[in-house]
């Protein structure tokens, strides 16, 4: 990340206006993979067998070794050679909620194991940076002294001293977003690799327990970041944003009651925002936090809970320009906060967008904001739109995402990309030697950064494609982590189905609903009830689909635990439960079913409701 100074010619806005604007189509899956492959250019430390950007090479090999402690790997953030802990561990949490979310869609395109492999590429690096319960190394590097230089990775000489937070130097920022890294990222490999998963979680409590117990800001301990990555908005953020992501994970009532108790003292439900990044975590505290009050996980909360989710939406409305107060877009439609690197602020928030969307046609619910009603569809519009100016749809017709489309940047502010590959010429490039040679070349570069997503256009739509002019052409990690969910949910496709929120209800929901679907049949004398309902249709490409909701209730005075359900006759997706084998049982964040209440699961497919039927259970 560049701090630099400098004055950037830009050409008038009326000569801009001329070019077209780029309408076709978007291959949302391609821009997928190039996504993912992104994050394998910014590896650092010893690069595996099957890394397929291959004009990099191990780095970084001596990491920690000064300090005593092996903190090879790890992802270089952007276009320099320095490991920061706390916009890597936003990346990775991004990253993993991208795949909680739409991990089904992902493995569809056949980019799940990729996307795992990326996660996994920065949790194992935090494992070896937390060595201690109450100790976490969270810089490799210093700023000042590496943009001083422009090397290769492979060619390092800068100082690669390694700094931490403990006790008697916190940083419950910083230890906070490593726990909400973890905590996602546990839910990620809960069935591939459940033992990682599981030391993940235990991570993530020790690293909570650390943050809140010993508080204070991590730049005032690590002061060599404050120039580059200063926590503005302090740590009260990423200590509720942790406890969110713990109770994501494990379901426990302590984080809930966190969440609960402290939403008024620490900001959650006080914060009305318009921004969401690694700084700011206001909005994805709030709108996971609304996602449980729809879950009806509040319990005892639900009126802070409610406080949480107006200032969710208060957030969504700004994005949409309907709220009392309107996130700033360019003429072209770009929400446009600052000047450096403003794409980061466009995928944040068109995440969010989009699982908020999804969230309100799970619970059939609009957003009522200033200017009017919102719908789910124009959340999910609106991050399309946005997704959309990033490919190309913009006035310039140029695709801010290096590598795809016919006109992308091609002189993109990134040290590796920008030096001809030590694969294929090994000569030292000197710390200067590299501004005179490589920095100042006007040319294209010679290694494709693929993926890769670049500041952006400023405020009236212009972009300069030149490798001085970091404020607009050096990417991020975190430009990229919050894009892999929205394109991933854009590929599925927006007319077909929706990605859908399982929700536990006290009860049935009882309102009348059209073409009642047959009740599955069960035992007069089971103490578990089904029944189904078709709660929409639609047409698309000539094929009608129906939405049906099959709600479970435990009719005993006894927890239900250990269900098992038989469902045949499915011809398309299902969301709210899990496969075992043959067999579904309850969603991985239920461990069981109170007596009264009931769990509810969809599917969506063209044809009659599928069977579906108890195979085993046992009650408490």
């Amino acid at each position: 990340m560049e701090k630099f100074v400098r004055v950037v010619s830009m050409a008038p806005l009326l000569l801009l206006l001329c070019f077209p604007f780029a309408l076709a189509g978007h291959d949302y899956g391609q821009a997928l993979s190039n996504s993912i492959l992104f994050f394998e250019a910014q590896r650092s430390g010893f690069l595996p067998p099957n890394q397929r950007v291959t004009w990099r090479s191990n780095s970084g090999l001596y990491d920690g070794k000064a300090n005593g402690v092996d903190l090879v790997g790890g992802y270089y953030d952007a276009g320099d050679n320095v490991k920061f802990g706390l916009p890597m561990a936003f990346t990775v949490t991004m990253m993993s909620w991208s795949i909680i979310e739409y991990g089904s869609q992902m493995a569809a395109s056949g980019e799940l194991g990729h996307a795992m492999d990326a996660v996994k590429w920065g949790t194992d690096y935090f494992i070896k940076a937390h060595p201690e319960p109450n100790v976490l190394y969270g810089e490799v590097g210093d700023g000042n002294t590496d943009h001083y230089c422009w090397q290769r990775p492979e060619d390092m000489t800068t100082n690669r001293q390694a700094y931490k937070i403990s006790p008697s130097n916190p940083g419950s920022d910083l230890a906070g977003e490593t726990a909400a890294a973890m905590a996602a990222a546990s839910i990620v490999f809960r069935r591939s690799n459940p033992a990682y998963s599981r030391e993940l979680l235990s991570h993530a409590y020790q690293l909570f327990d650390f943050a809140d117990k010993y508080r204070g800001k991590y730049d005032s301990s690590i002061t060599v970041a404050q120039k580059y990555y200063q926590s503005v908005s302090g740590y009260n953020d990423e200590l509720l944003w942790a406890a969110a992501w713990l109770f994501q994970a494990s379901n426990n009532q302590y984080y809930l009651d966190y969440l609960g108790n402290n939403g008024g003292s620490m900001g959650g439900t006080g914060w009305s925002m318009t921004e969401f990044g690694w700084d700011v975590k206001y909005p994805g505290v709030q709108t996971l936090v609304a996602k449980f009050l729809m879950q009806g996980r509040a319990g005892s909360h639900t009126a802070v809970f409610q406080k949480y989710q107006q200032k969710a939406e208060y957030f969504m409305c700004s994005c949409v320009g309907k709220g009392s107060q309107n996130a700033q877009k360019t003429p072209g439609g770009l929400i446009y906060r600052q000047r450096w690197n403003n794409m980061q602020f466009v995928t944040s928030a068109s995440f969010l967008a989009t699982v908020y969307s999804d969230y309100l046609t799970s619970s059939r619910s609009t957003i009522q904001c200033a200017s009017g009603n919102v719908a789910p569809n124009e959340l999910l519009s609106f991050a399309k739109s946005q997704v959309d100016y990033i490919l190309g749809d913009n006035p310039r017709a140029t695709s801010y995402m290096v590598g795809y489309g016919n006109n992308y940047p091609q002189q993109v502010h990134h040290r590796a990309s920008s030096i001809v590959s030590y694969k294929k010429d090994s000569s030292f490039v000197s710390c200067r030697g590299g501004y005179a040679t490589w920095f100042s070349r006007k040319a294209s570069d010679p290694n494709l950064l693929t993926g890769a997503i670049v500041g952006g256009p400023d405020a009236y739509d212009n972009f300069a494609d030149q490798r001085d002019n970091y404020e607009q052409t050096e990417p991020a990690t975190y430009n990229n982590a919050p894009l892999l969910g929205i394109l991933a949910r854009l590929n599925a496709g927006h007319g077909g189905y929706n990605q859908l929120l399982p929700v536990v209800t006290t009860q049935p929901k009882a309102a009348p609903l059209p073409e009642v679907a047959p009740a599955s049949p069960a035992p007069s004398s089971s103490p578990i009830a089904i029944s189904q309902r078709k709660t929409t249709s639609w047409i698309s490409k000539g094929v009608t689909y129906y939405r049906y909701s099959a709600i479970v209730t435990n009719k005993s005075a006894k927890e239900l635990t250990n269900l098992k359900l038989s469902v045949s006759k499915l011809y398309g997706p299902i969301w709210g439960v899990t496969k075992y084998g043959n067999s579904y049982g309850f969603p991985s964040w239920i461990n069981s079913l109170p007596a009264g209440k009931s769990m509810e699961f969809v599917y969506i497919h063209s044809a009659s409701p599928a069977n579906v039927l108890v195979s085993s259970y046992s009650l408490a």
